[in-house]
């Protein structure tokens, strides 16, 4: 297992465009067209490959400490979750001073996070040790998304705004080419956990249900302020070709989360396969593409 780890590593540093194509076949049965993309799924490729990590940013704003830089100069500090502070160790941050429940990130990475709702029952030692481990590995380079790769690997700790038994609903919109056009919901995070997917005006977009996870067995509501989310999820990607806007709604108070680029790496395996040409046909990378 260990040569094969690092059988990819070097595959992935020496020829990522090689490492993508073959990702891509194996997870979609799709061959991976870079000349001429036009799924969805292709186009990101794209962006992950060529575009992204030249771009400064998409390097700040996918930054879990730059994106909330981006958000304060457009205008959107009060979406901002109480922080605590960023820390670049582990024994820099003091827990004594820290509320009973609070949320450790990486800033560099997606999911290196861990979420504590009781303090007293936290293994320090335990989550010092992941840390460690956590901020020595460049992301980038681990999943093929070079543009984590520049980004400072950081710790910033944040209020925990979940509720005593379960973690929030989250709303993941996409927006391409600064126009909001699909999104999902997220519920049952780290219990039962269910995607609804939708178009932005909240009709069903089933058939871009993803990897073969499921929908909740009833129907979800729409926030009451849910075009103000849709106008917000499109004033922050609006300098990007494309980028997920992940949003928070608790009791009509909207929180930002995090900005994604290249959801799942790109390698999505829509239910319907329409639906890949569908959002294809939604994102113009036309002035990306080399000749």
């Amino acid at each position: 297992m260990a040569k094969l780890q690092c059988f990819r590593n070097v595959l992935i540093k020496t020829c990522p465009v090689f490492y993508v194509k073959k990702q891509y076949k194996y997870i979609t049965h799709h061959k991976l067209n870079l000349k001429n993309p036009v799924r969805y799924t292709e186009k990101l490729q794209y962006l992950r490959l060529f575009v992204y990590p030249k771009d400064e940013d998409v390097i700040r704003a996918a930054s879990r400490d730059g994106a909330r830089e981006y958000l304060r100069e457009q205008g959107f500090e009060d979406i901002l979750i109480k922080s605590y502070g960023v820390f670049d160790r582990f024994e820099d941050i003091d827990f004594e001073k820290l509320p009973n429940r609070f949320v450790l990130k990486c800033t560099h990475a997606c999911a290196f996070n861990m979420i504590v709702r009781d303090k007293s029952k936290f293994d320090i030692e335990a989550a010092r040790k992941k840390f460690h481990k956590w901020l020595k590995t460049n992301y980038g380079n681990m999943t093929c998304e070079k543009h984590y790769s520049p980004i400072k690997p950081r710790i910033i700790v944040e209020e925990y705004i979940g509720g005593l038994e379960h973690l929030p609903v989250e709303y993941k919109i996409h927006v391409f080419n600064g126009v909001a056009k699909s999104m999902y919901v997220v519920t049952g995070r780290g219990e039962d956990i269910r995607y609804n997917n939708y178009y932005i005006d909240w009709t069903p977009f089933d058939g871009s249900q993803f990897n073969g996870w499921k929908k909740t067995d009833y129907e979800l509501k729409k926030p009451d302020n849910w075009d103000r989310m849709v106008k917000i999820a499109e004033r922050l990607g609006k300098n990007f070709p494309f980028v997920r806007v992940d949003l928070y709604n608790i009791d009509g108070k909207i929180y930002f989360s995090e900005l994604t680029f290249t959801p799942a790496k790109g390698t999505l395996i829509l239910d319907d396969d329409k639906c890949d040409f569908e959002m294809g046909e939604w994102l113009d990378i036309s002035k990306y593409l080399k000749n």
